[in-house]
Formats: C-alpha cells, sequence, structure tokens
C-alpha cells in the first residue's frame, strides 16, 4: 500500500500552532484594541480540566469567551490554562489544543473549526487496496479543517 500525506492532519496542526501562537501573544501583550476569542472545546477531552460544577453543567462541550476579564494565561506547547468568571466566580480552566473544536475572533471575522475524527479511526490498521474500495463508501478519509462562518455565532 502507498503512502499518502495526510494534509488533514497536517492542517490541523498548523491551526493549532497558529492559535498558540496567538494566545501566547495575548498572554504577554494583552488582547488588542476589539479582539477576543469564542473558543469551543471537548468537556470530555482526557485532558480538560475544569471544575466539577461546569463539568457537570457542560458534559459534552463548552464555549468560553476570552474578552474584558480573564487571568493567569498560560500557554505551553499542548494547550493553555486560564482563570475565567463564571458569574462572580474566577474559575481556573486547561484546555488542550486537542480539544478546541472553534476557535473565533468575531472582530476581525476570523475563526477556524475542527472537524473531530475518533480514536478507533485513527488506530485501525486497513489492509484495503484503496483501488478495490466502493467509490461510494469515504474511508480513510482525513478531517477537513474548515473555516468557521461567523453567522453561527450571531443571534438573530
Amino acid at each position: 500500500m502507498s503512502r499518502k500525506i495526510d494534509y488533514g492532519n497536517l492542517m490541523h496542526r498548523a491551526m493549532r500552532g497558529l492559535i498558540q501562537e496567538v494566545l501566547n501573544d495575548v498572554s504577554v501583550r494583552g488582547l488588542p484594541g476589539d479582539h477576543h476569542f469564542f473558543i469551543t472545546f471537548d468537556t470530555m477531552h482526557p485532558d480538560v480540566e475544569i471544575a466539577d460544577w461546569l463539568s457537570d453543567r457542560y458534559p459534552d462541550e463548552m464555549t468560553v469567551v476570552m474578552q474584558h476579564w480573564f487571568d493567569n494565561l498560560d500557554v505551553t506547547n499542548d494547550g493553555f490554562s486560564v482563570t475565567l468568571n463564571f458569574g462572580e466566580d474566577p474559575e481556573p480552566l486547561y484546555i488542550p489544543y486537542d480539544a478546541i473544536r472553534t476557535f473565533v475572533d468575531p472582530s476581525v471575522e476570523f475563526g477556524l473549526r475542527f472537524e473531530t475524527q475518533t480514536r478507533e479511526d485513527d488506530d485501525t490498521d486497513d489492509d484495503t487496496d484503496p483501488d478495490d474500495a466502493d467509490p461510494g463508501t469515504k474511508e480513510n478519509k482525513a478531517p477537513a479543517a474548515q473555516v468557521v462562518s461567523l453567522d453561527s455565532f450571531r443571534k438573530s
């Protein structure tokens, strides 16, 4: 079987690197101008660290906003930690880049969406020849990287 370039995963790695670079800049210099972020992430990711009450309230995914007040932003190669206010209660969060589903900066109409791929799909060895596969099946497709439409975040 011939080796193929995994463009989907390469694109996701580049997109996560972009998020890391942006957050690192914000941790050093603060948010410039009207910039702010909506970050949606998978709360079931094994490396996500959030308070139990947040996990109970958001069992699948959660969207956080980094705008007027946030504290203790620490950016690493694998993810970032930040303290955000929920009501009047500050809560520390740790979000690995792999858990991020969308990253949006509506001030400049910029957004990224990560299509999910199950770990079972990553670990399977498929010995079938792609030329023999039924053209109607979509096996071995890499996750698609997409730019997010900001209309999905606007209230009607």
